[in-house]
């Protein structure tokens, strides 16, 4: 029915598909959105968790952007301030801009040093926290992470050295997006396979936001501990009695280390800025290296405060990259083509 529909359609003069993104592409040339609007609708179409999409909500209505012409107005006033001061050179200007100049650059710099100290995290709870599971062979790093996805999505076996790869497992943990990582089991081996998924392990534990280790009391971990790492004791099954053990095989130990995980990742998220994407990133970076240059050029006297006004009006032009007023073309095709037909 919809496919006759369709070819009933294709068949008038001027009628044809809408190509991907294009309504949404045409609110942006038409002034109705920004880039960075787009771009959260784009993530709200592909929001998997409700984090994500609370998240996704924000940028979508204008929240980025709205940060953006504040910063953008006040970068403005400066400038013009100090331009004043230039044209009237040489006559006696009443009052000396320099102290409300200064005030203005402080406090958008202590904006933008806010939101890039956010972005890291934002942009976790878009793309996903990765949480590696991390320990030696055959100590139920497998069967944890069956429990945990609620199916068999790796092979367990008494033979040690089962896994060879980093298995991944997407799931919607307390509304954020994690992806579990079951690794190879850490140890020497003189299996070069075994050792490639070793090397692999270690390489992908280093970069998780998170490590749940298991191991014995008295074991030295190959990988060190950070600041929230989780360490539990493994195969609580086979154990009389322990505190911190934790059992895929019979689920003891399995709620608290979700509840645990949960409240890590939660208290991190709260760290989240408005900015999500590493784009937003160095576009506040670029922002601020130009105010941290403006800032020095005006304690050099009013002689070299045209170089000043120029590091201003710079910093401006990358907020305006920010919301895509400017310099931006480069980037449209590909945030389209995520876009399903139309939308």
């Amino acid at each position: 029915m919809v496919s006759a529909v369709l070819d009933a359609l294709g068949k008038i003069d001027g009628l044809r598909l809408a190509d991907p993104g294009e309504f949404t592409r045409r609110a942006l040339e038409n002034g109705n959105l920004d880039l960075a609007q787009v771009e959260g609708l784009a993530d709200l179409i592909d929001a998997e968790t409700e984090a994500q999409r609370k998240q996704a909500q924000v940028i979508l209505a204008g929240g980025l952007g709205h940060l953006a012409e504040r910063w953008r107005s006040d970068l403005i006033r400066a400038a013009s301030l100090i331009e004043v001061t230039i044209d009237f050179a040489d006559e006696d200007v009443p009052v000396d801009v320099t102290p409300e100049v200064t005030a203005l650059l402080a406090g958008v710099q202590d904006d933008l040093l806010r939101e890039t100290a956010g972005v890291q995290i934002a942009e976790r709870i878009r793309a996903g926290f990765e949480v590696a599971i991390i320990g030696a062979p055959n100590v139920g790093k497998s069967t944890l992470l069956n429990a945990l996805a609620g199916r068999e999505a790796a092979i367990t076996s008494e033979y040690a050295g089962t896994t060879r790869d980093v298995i991944e497992v997407r799931m919607d943990l307390a509304g954020l997006p994690v992806t579990l990582l079951d690794t190879a089991g850490l140890r020497e081996t003189d299996d070069h396979v075994e050792g490639i998924g070793i090397a692999l392990a270690r390489k992908r534990a280093e970069e998780a936001d998170l490590r749940v280790f298991l191991a014995e009391p008295a074991e030295v971990l190959d990988v060190p501990l950070r600041d929230g790492d989780i360490r539990m004791l493994p195969k609580a099954d086979t154990r009389d009695s322990a505190l911190d053990a934790i059992s895929g095989k019979t689920g003891q130990g399995v709620d608290h280390l979700v509840s645990h995980v949960s409240t890590v990742l939660k208290n991190r998220s709260a760290q989240a800025g408005i900015a999500t994407r590493v784009r937003h990133r160095d576009a506040m970076q670029a922002a601020l290296s130009s105010l941290t240059d403006a800032q020095a050029v005006l304690l050099r006297g009013p002689e070299f405060y045209d170089i000043a006004a120029e590091d201003m009006r710079s910093a401006i032009r990358s907020l305006e990259m920010l919301v895509g007023r400017v310099g931006v073309e480069n980037l449209l095709d590909e945030i389209f083509s995520s876009f399903c037909l139309g939308k």
